[in-house]
Order: structure tokens, then C-alpha cells, then sequence
């Protein structure tokens, strides 16, 4: 039971590394976007620019730190769920871990909507597959987190 519960947070944590990091949140035929920068073709050559004039600025680093938060705090989640099994008595073990999942849920959250709500209103193209991602990471991270409080209440 554990060990699944912890097989389901490092496949949450490895879901949230790859929406933070892969190059595609935005995606049309000839530029590949994510929250750090872009890919634009040009002729038969992709080429790496920096996003910093095209969107705006403060809205950006909220999705880039929601991002890297929901990472961080995953991972905590998870290392605090190993340490709590062999810590805390029964009934104390997965509060705190449930509380870091849940936080890492509403980061992932807070910067997957503001990305849609602000960025490519007017421009043609699509998400791609790292936004996708991100909301199956909130789902995936509010699960667990959800999780971790039933298992709290059931080891009472």
C-alpha cells in the first residue's frame, strides 16, 4: 500500500519535471514555446530565443515560479511521505505530506491558469502536450494529496 502510494508520487513528480521543462506549452508550425523560451524554425533550423519581450513579464515569472514550486514541493512531498513511515506514529504519518501534495497541486494550478488566461489569446496554434501535462499534474498531485489525508484517517 505504501509502496504504491509512493510509486504513484514519483510518477506525479517525474509528470510535473516534464511539463516544467519540455518545450512545448504552445505550439503552432513553426514555433515551439514553453515557460522559458522559444523555438522558432527557421528554414530547416530551430533556434532558441528569449521570451522576455513578448509576453508580460510578471505574469511569466508567476507560471515559471508556480512551475518550479509544484516541483519542489512534490519532491518534498514525497521524501517527507518516506520519512513519516518510519517517524511518526500511525496516526500523525501523512499529514504533513498530504498538506505539500496539496500545495503543489494549487501551484501547478495557479500557473497552468494563468497561462491559459493570459498568453496566445490572438495567436493560431494549439497547447501542446507539456500544458497538457500540467493539468494532468494538478489532477494527478490533488489526488495524491487527497490520498495521503484518507490514509491519515484510516491509520487512526
Amino acid at each position: 500500500d505504501d509502496i504504491a502510494v509512493s510509486k504513484f508520487c514519483f510518477n506525479d513528480f517525474a509528470t510535473l519535471l516534464l511539463c516544467c521543462f519540455l518545450q512545448a506549452w504552445w505550439l503552432t508550425d513553426s514555433v515551439a514555446t514553453d515557460v522559458w523560451g522559444r523555438w522558432e524554425l527557421a528554414g530547416s533550423a530551430w533556434h532558441y530565443t528569449n521570451l522576455k519581450g513578448d509576453y508580460a513579464e510578471e505574469y511569466l515569472q508567476v507560471v515559471q515560479a508556480g512551475a518550479v514550486l509544484a516541483c519542489i514541493f512534490s519532491i518534498l512531498g514525497l521524501f517527507v511521505f518516506v520519512a513519516q513511515l518510519f517517524t511518526l506514529s500511525k496516526g500523525q504519518r501523512f499529514t504533513f505530506s498530504g498538506a505539500l501534495m496539496l500545495i503543489s497541486c494549487l501551484c501547478v494550478m495557479i500557473a497552468a491558469s494563468i497561462y491559459t488566461d493570459i498568453f496566445h489569446k490572438q495567436d493560431q496554434g494549439w497547447f501542446g502536450h507539456s500544458f497538457i501535462l500540467a493539468w494532468i499534474s494538478f489532477v494527478l498531485t490533488f489526488i495524491l494529496g487527497v490520498i495521503y489525508v484518507v490514509l491519515r484517517k484510516k491509520s487512526e
